[in-house]
């Protein structure tokens, strides 16, 4: 690993062990405190959301790269989320729930690419990518399986939409069994190859990645022995992490001369941290004010399409090879335009 990195090890650590408190707090507090707690988390979850949205609208260069995308997307989203709800809100709550799961997942990739880059290690990212997606599939074909699924639902509360998301993996347990196996076997193989190409590279990529790859292996084996605390940790880390990427790369942007929101936020790390808190802040005021003093048809147009765009935006403003985004997450520009 390069010597760049050296100076973020203690934070990557903390980024790998993200799940940790969230995990731990769903084993030690009482049950009549896990649903508070699971509210919480969701905030949480929430919260990071809006903050896709300050980094483009706030920033002029951002907005210019793909205009009619950034001005179209809220509207054609908001629509065909209007549209949907007609139709069947369950419908929208199944594949939000969906989206949403792919992208954390998403997420998790990119940390390790983004621990590869800095440590000038090319590999091809399919690898990582089947790694990581085949132990998903492996945890969510376990709970579907199990038979207290249903009840583990009803005591988190999480809220109609995640409710009826989730219920979907009771309802096809006839076949959990054979889910189960090919899961299982999907995995074993993945993780075989992945190894197999590690250890034909000397196993030289470095503890950034092979950390963050063990601790998410851990998540997901606390996941298939508790699956509360992994659910719990799965979501929460999945904000933690954001907020820490979000102010690392702040941190490193070149603050311009625009006067912009996010040109002001990375003059310094206390300007950094008022802005994600003030987007953060206003979003979730928006999202909750149509919870509970709008319709449910205007409060899922709110909370789908901000969800919705925060995902869609997130594919585009993070790629790595984009120059500006690798010198803002610490990575050598030359490594980033070989980035997958």
């Amino acid at each position: 690993m390069s010597s760049r990195t050296g100076a973020l090890r203690e934070r990557d650590v903390v980024v790998a062990a993200a799940w940790v408190p969230f995990a731990v707090a769903a084993f030690v507090l009482p049950s009549g405190w896990i649903r508070w707690f699971a509210l919480g988390v969701l905030l949480l979850s929430l919260a990071h959301q809006p903050l896709t949205l300050g980094l483009v609208y706030g920033d002029p260069a951002q907005r210019s790269s793909r205009r009619r995308f950034f001005l179209w997307a809220p509207v054609v989203l908001a629509s065909v989320v209007l549209i949907g709800q007609a139709i069947s809100f369950m419908l929208v709550a199944a594949i939000g729930g969906l989206w949403n799961t792919e992208h954390t997942l998403m997420q998790r990739y990119g940390l390790v690419r983004i621990h590869r880059r800095r440590g000038d290690d090319d590999t091809p990212g399919r690898l990582d990518l089947l790694l990581l997606g085949s132990w998903l599939l492996l945890v969510l074909a376990w709970a579907v399986r199990d038979p207290r699924t249903p009840d583990r639902i009803e005591t988190l509360g999480l809220g109609t939409a995640n409710e009826r998301s989730l219920q979907l993996l009771v309802d096809i347990r006839p076949v959990a069994t054979a889910l189960v196996l090919v899961a299982a076997a999907g995995a074993a193989w993945c993780t075989w190859r992945w190894l197999v190409n590690e250890a034909r590279r000397g196993f030289g990529a470095g503890a950034g990645v092979y950390g963050y790859v063990a601790a998410t292996a851990a998540l997901f084996v606390v996941a298939m022995v508790h699956p509360i605390a992994g659910l719990l940790g799965w979501v929460g880390a999945h904000a933690v992490e954001y907020f820490v990427v979000v102010h690392e790369s702040l941190g490193r942007r070149d603050p311009g001369t625009s006067g912009s929101l996010v040109d002001r936020a990375s003059v310094s790390g206390a300007r950094a941290v008022a802005f994600m808190v003030g987007v953060s802040a206003v979003g979730t005021a928006v999202v909750l004010l149509a919870q509970y003093h709008a319709s449910l048809t205007v409060y899922g147009v709110v909370f789908f399409t901000i969800g919705g765009l925060h995902i869609l935006y997130d594919g585009v403003i993070w790629k790595l090879r984009r120059p500006e985004v690798a010198r803002s997450l610490d990575i050598d520009v030359a490594m980033a335009e070989v980035a997958r």
